[in-house]
C-alpha cells in the first residue's frame, strides 16, 4: 500500500478493501488541520526517509535521533558465567534469536533464519553450532534446523535477558520489516555483535563486519556468511569491544538526552 506516498483518492484504494474509505477520510483531515510544519523526530535513516517519501510531510524537517537504552543496566557478563547460569553448553558457537511468538510472524524472519542455518551443514566451523530462541516456548512439532535448538521461553526480567545476551556469539535479526529493534540494541550494548539484512533501522545499529554483520537483503546465503563470520571470531575480544562502544556512542541515554536537548535549542533559536 503506497498511499502513504501518493495521497489517499479513490483511485488508489486496494481492491480487497470496501465500504467506508476511513483511511481517506482521516488523511484529509490531517490535511485540513496540519496546517503548521512539524518538526519532526525519527529513531531510523529508514524512517526518515519515508517521512521524506510522504505526500503529506514530504516538507517537514525531520532529524534522527534513535531510541534510547540504559547502558548501565544492559552490559556485558562474562561469557562463561552467563553460560552456567542459564544452563547452556560451554563449549559450542551459541547464535541467539528472539522475537514474541517469532516463528509465525514472516515480518521476523525466522524461516530465513533457518534457510541460512541449512546452508551452513557441514561446514567445519559451523559443526557444532547451535541456536537459542527466546519469546516463544518450543513448538510442537520442531523445525529441523540441522543444528541443536535451545528454546528459552517467555523472559520476564532484564537480568536473564542479559545473562542471555551475553551468552552467545552473536544475535541473529533476519527480519523482513523493523525499525530500530531493542534486542539489538541492548545485544549490542551488552557485547553482543548483531547479524541482520541491511534493511529498516537495522542499519543504523550494525556497521558492517565491525560490529557485526548486515547481509543483502532477504539473501539467506548471505545471512548463513554473516553468521559464520561471526563464529569464526567469538573469541576476538575487539569485536565484543566495538559493539559495547558503538551502543555507548549511540544509544545510551546521555547521548540521546544530549541530541533531544540541542534540536529544543536549535528550535528555540528559530524561534520555533
Amino acid at each position: 500500500d503506497q498511499r502513504w506516498q501518493e495521497g489517499y483518492n479513490a483511485g488508489n484504494r486496494p481492491e480487497y478493501e470496501s465500504g467506508f474509505d476511513l483511511n481517506r477520510w482521516t488523511w484529509r483531515r490531517k490535511v485540513k488541520h496540519w496546517r503548521k510544519t512539524m518538526q519532526i523526530v525519527t529513531p531510523s535513516r529508514w524512517l526518515a526517509e519515508c517521512v521524506r517519501q510522504s505526500a503529506l510531510m514530504h516538507d517537514w524537517p525531520v532529524t534522527v535521533i534513535p531510541n534510547a537504552i540504559d547502558t548501565e543496566r544492559w552490559c556485558p557478563l562474562q561469557k562463561s558465567l552467563a553460560r552456567e547460569l542459564l544452563g547452556l553448553p560451554g563449549d559450542v558457537p551459541l547464535l541467539l534469536f528472539g522475537a514474541m511468538k517469532g516463528g509465525d510472524d514472516p515480518r521476523k524472519g525466522f524461516d530465513l533464519l533457518l534457510e541460512g542455518l541449512s546452508l551452513l551443514r557441514g561446514q567445519a566451523d559451523a559443526r557444532q553450532l547451535e541456536l537459542v530462541v527466546f519469546g516463544q516456548p518450543a513448538p510442537e512439532q520442531r523445525q529441523d534446523a540441522g543444528f541443536k535448538i535451545h528454546y528459552m521461553g517467555h523472559l520476564h526480567d532484564d537480568l536473564t535477558l542479559r545473562a542471555l545476551y551475553s551468552a552467545v556469539d552473536a544475535l541473529v535479526l533476519p527480519s523482513r520489516l523493523d525499525n530500530l529493534p531493542n534486542t539489538g540494541l541492548e545485544a549490542q550494548a551488552c557485547g553482543t555483535p548483531v547479524v541482520a539484512f541491511d534493511i529498516g533501522g537495522l542499519s543504523d545499529i550494525v556497521e558492517h563486519q565491525h560490529n557485526g554483520y548486515l547481509a543483502k537483503a532477504f539473501d539467506a546465503e548471505d545471512l548463513a556468511d554473516g553468521m559464520l563470520w561471526c563464529v569464526r571470531r567469538a573469541d576476538e575480544r575487539d569485536l565484543s569491544e566495538r559493539s559495547r562502544e558503538r551502543a555507548m556512542g549511540k544509544f545510551s541515554h546521555q547521548v540521546v538526552a544530549a541530541k533531544y536537548r540541542g534540536l529544543y535549542e536549535s528550535l528555540l533559536g528559530q524561534g520555533l
